[in-house]
């Protein structure tokens, strides 16, 4: 199929009376004349109808999968300074198919509009527009990198690689690139030729145009004849959760809405008319969809303080949360796959997702152990229900620190069932620090679900989780409840016995490989001048990685019936550039794995530790460090 190659430029800016075309356009956005910048979201907001300019929609290529109709298209988000601005997507939907409902998919920084996630969408009786606001777009015989973003911007049209892509014309909403070196999105921009206004103003902030751009995506669905207009959702992760609370929290025809690690904690900005105009909080109060978030709880985008905030800020009572615990901007399938069940929910009335579960954490106790009880929802087969804590929050209402919140280490305590209710004691190290808890609730669903996560793979899950919201309380507070520290410091690390997973992670767990955060937690802190010390058994003669914040080492296992002991100092462990560990002091994740390839970012060699694993998945026992 022949694909359209059109410069970057409108035609009206190629003729010889371009000026005249110019005046002739109008733009989407009435100009300031004189008055002071957008000050308030009502100001930001006014008077814009994302209906009123036709969509221009141009088919750059199209094609049938899988009974699926897919595009990749571009409609008109606006004109903006006489100039016609362009947004490229990947839309799909089942074939022949009718009244379906539509859902907005906003990908987040460094991510591509892609046409999995449209794929699979259909593939469960939706209608999906992937909206590609950076430029980069990924599907079959249409894949836009970041080099052929340039190669549009240079009107490179001989290229063999040149595709038409989004082109935000006279206004810069693109990221990673960005045309502007002052687009910067958590910054209002300074006035330059790329900014809408001649003052500092959030019209000309990268958040609101490409917000623009996602309400005509809403528009675009409306217009589309296999598309019930009634039924429109949105969801996106990262800078495409932020997007998507943006959008949520700006256009009413959203009817249901799953933002993921984003649109929570941009509440933080030093610019008072940022956060007026362009911060979570203000959108979060006018959101009116039903929602859920997904936010892992070591999350440094969305965190999880700012998630007990945002459930209060929306005005619905129809919000559900998911928390995986140890997870950082990245989840698995049973937390993925709340979004595909909250728009089957919402848009679709075929599945209900069970009721938030009521909590209690109780601190004045006799023996000085607080106790967290968790009440679930019991309409659905409950698989499991888990109970997570931490020492290493905060309850200041300062920002956290990025690394910490990444490292955080989450205590699994074990629940007891009685009658209606699980129970499980927090022993804890300190009373000097704070305490945060919540629970998972793991259920079952009646046949697997497949989707797309957060990055595009497929995923296929039997069970889903629902999450508490989390009590956080201060340390003040547990003195004055007179709660006392019982767990002790141990040079134990990890026994692996019964429910050691619950305190490690891994992003794909049908693989051995795995981490744990449990070395940044004082309980587990290494003495100075300790060794770590590990008993490895494997069937088969392999080669292992360990690894420290970046820094690995290589084991060599013999192989067969008798354990291996391994013995480490700091000095063991080196980076891609080969530079020592040098101390345990700070150290947060420590990884198991295969095999762990690093690059060096400056020279461009490549460092292997361990290898493809052979035979049975290891075994491993005594973690431990031992004291000089």
């Amino acid at each position: 199929m022949k694909i359209l190659k059109i410069p970057r430029r409108s035609l009206c800016a190629l003729l010889p009376f371009a000026s005249l075309c110019l005046v002739q356009a109008q733009d989407t956005l009435p100009p300031l004349e004189g008055k002071a910048a957008p000050q308030t979201y009502d100001e930001l907001w006014d008077g814009y109808d994302p209906r009123a300019e036709p969509l221009d929609v141009e088919v750059l290529k199209e094609w049938e999968q899988d009974g699926v109709v897919m595009k990749v298209l571009r409609y008109r988000i606006g004109m903006f300074k006489g100039q016609k601005s362009m947004m490229a997507a990947v839309y799909g939907y089942p074939k022949g198919a009718e009244k379906l409902p539509g859902l907005v998919q906003i990908h987040g920084g460094g991510q591509y509009a892609d046409a999995n996630a449209v794929l699979t969408n259909a593939k469960r009786g939706y209608a999906t527009i992937s909206v590609s606001w950076a430029g980069r777009i990924n599907a079959p015989d249409y894949k836009v990198n970041p080099d052929v973003v340039k190669l549009f911007w240079e009107g490179e049209t001989e290229d063999p690689a040149y595709k038409v892509i989004t082109d935000w014309g006279a206004v810069d909403g693109y990221h990673a690139p960005s045309r502007s070196p002052g687009n910067q999105f958590p910054k209002l921009p300074k006035p330059s030729e790329w900014t809408i206004d001649p003052v500092v103003s959030p019209r000309s902030n990268g958040w609101f145009l490409c917000t623009l751009g996602m309400r005509r995506a809403l528009t675009f669905l409306e217009q589309q004849p296999e598309v019930d207009a009634d039924k429109l959702g949105v969801y996106g992760h990262s800078m495409g959760g932020k997007l998507t609370v943006l959008t949520a929290g700006s256009d009413p025809r959203v009817k249901a809405a799953a933002p993921s690690c984003g649109g929570i904690s941009d509440r933080d900005n030093e610019d008072p008319l940022f956060n007026a105009t362009l911060g979570d909080a203000v959108y979060l109060e006018h959101i009116t969809a039903p929602t859920i978030f997904l936010s892992p709880a070591n999350d440094f985008h969305g965190r999880i303080d700012d998630l007990q905030l945002a459930v209060r800020e929306i005005q619905t009572d129809q919000w559900r949360v998911t928390c995986s615990p140890h997870h950082s901007h990245q989840d698995t399938a049973e937390y993925e796959v709340a979004t595909q069940l909250w728009f089957d929910q919402i848009l679709k009335g075929s599945f209900e997702i069970p009721a938030t579960p009521e909590t209690k954490l109780e601190l004045a106790r006799e023996n000085g152990v607080p106790v967290f009880s968790v009440k679930p929802d019991a309409s659905r087969e409950i698989l499991a229900l888990e109970i997570y804590y931490t020492q290493q929050g905060q309850v200041d209402g300062k920002m956290d620190d990025r690394e910490n919140t990444k490292a955080r280490f989450w205590h699994f305590a074990k629940a007891t069932k009685n009658g209606d209710a699980w129970t499980g004691e927090l022993p804890l190290h300190s009373v000097e620090k704070p305490l945060w808890v919540y629970a998972n609730v793991l259920y079952a669903l009646d046949e697997p679900v497949s989707g797309a996560g957060y990055y595009y793979r497929d995923y296929t899950t039997d069970r889903f989780n629902v999450s508490s919201l989390m009590s956080m309380v201060s340390a003040a507070e547990l003195a004055v409840a007179g709660v006392k520290p019982t767990m002790e410091k141990s040079l134990l690390i990890e026994s692996f016995g019964e429910d050691w997973k619950r305190g490690w992670f891994s992003y794909f767990p049908e693989e051995w490989p795995i981490a744990t955060h449990k070395v940044y937690d004082p309980v587990w802190k290494a003495p100075a001048g300790a060794t770590l010390s590990l008993e490895v058994l494997s069937a088969e003669p392999n080669k292992m990685a360990i690894g420290l914040d970046g820094h690995f080492t290589e084991i060599e296992i013999a192989g067969g019936s008798e354990w291996q002991a391994v013995s480490l100092s700091p000095a063991d462990f080196e980076s891609e550039s080969g530079e020592k560990l040098g101390t345990w002091e700070g150290i947060r994740e420590l990884q198991l794995e295969d095999g762990k390839t690093l690059s060096d970012k400056k020279s461009g060699e490549k460092k292997t530790f361990g290898g493809k694993w052979q035979g049975a998945p290891p075994q491993f026992r005594n973690l431990r460090w031992i004291a000089k």
